[in-house]
């Protein structure tokens, strides 16, 4: 199985990529690029996996991405039964670090971009005022044309260099050191083995089997990847989607859980506790007030 290696559709007319896209869903691969992307989410629900990292997204959220940060938005269920009324929308900008030139990163004007691009290595959740203003340069970026295409990412590039509006979504990611794609072979099957699965029991020695490493090795591989065991990626893949899950309001909590894969109701809760910091109810509750 190759990488998801993502070729990032850019017009030879073109220094960059800006779209406003309004489909059934985002797809399923979980796959990278050597551009860098701004994506805001107009309408759309379901769980995202950036990095190490697995949580829920939702309409209005805006992430701003690195190179070659594994990626993807997995839509609820619903965005995949084919309802024309059922749709998500967003804004989506690619751009190349040397788009400008190689000599750009290097005026001293520029110092703040090469912070931000480093930074943007593990993902980063914009929000607040900034969130409000790149919203409105990227709908004028979709329209500019010629030099003012230009402007608008250099506009954009500045809010976001000079913001501390944001969280870092992955902050442990330890996969952007990875030059070799046998590497990133392995992770990607890894994880699309778990996507797939996260319902069923997993066993270690079968994921150890899929990376082609003895047990002893893939868990001491899988921690340095990671910074994190592959039981504890695991669980958490199955508790955001028990989130998910929760907020939908279809079913208890009781079976929800064992829908998600747990086999445990008291394990659950445990699980459930040591991820979001609160029980199902207080999330329910959370959830519900800020709706």
């Amino acid at each position: 199985m190759k990488p998801h290696f993502h070729k990032v559709p850019i017009g030879a007319e073109d220094s960059f990529s800006i779209r406003h896209d309004s489909r059934p869903n985002f797809g399923t691969l979980w796959h990278y690029h050597p551009e860098l992307e701004l994506h805001y989410i107009v309408k759309g629900e379901g769980t995202q996996y950036i990095g190490d990292n697995v949580s829920n997204f939702g309409s209005g959220d805006m992430v701003f991405l690195g190179q070659n940060l594994p990626h993807t938005w997995r839509c609820k269920e619903a965005y995949f039964a084919g309802d024309e009324n059922v749709q998500v929308e967003a804004y989506v900008l690619h751009f190349h670090p040397t788009c400008f030139g190689k000599d750009f990163l290097s005026l001293p004007e520029a110092y703040l971009i090469p912070r931000l691009f480093e930074k943007a290595k593990k993902g980063l959740k914009i929000h607040g005022e900034s969130k409000a203003r790149l919203i409105e340069l990227l709908d004028g970026a979709v329209h500019a044309e010629s030099l003012d295409r230009v402007i608008y990412l250099l506009s954009i590039l500045k809010v976001l260099s000079e913001t501390d509006e944001f969280e870092t979504i992955a902050p442990a990611y330890a996969f952007s050191h990875l030059s070799s794609e046998s590497e990133m072979v392995r992770l990607e099957k890894i994880y699309s083995y778990v996507l797939a699965h996260y319902k069923e029991k997993i066993t270690l020695e079968e994921v150890a089997s899929l990376a082609n490493l003895s047990l002893t090795s893939f868990c001491r591989y899988f921690k340095t990847m990671t910074k994190k065991t592959f039981s504890d990626f695991l669980t958490e893949i199955r508790i955001s989607n028990v989130c998910r899950a929760i907020v939908e309001d279809k079913l208890p909590t009781e079976v929800i859980c064992f829908e998600c894969g747990f086999n445990n109701v008291s394990n659950f809760y445990r699980h459930f506790k040591k991820v979001t910091g609160m029980t199902p109810f207080e999330y329910k509750k959370k959830y519900l007030a800020e709706g």
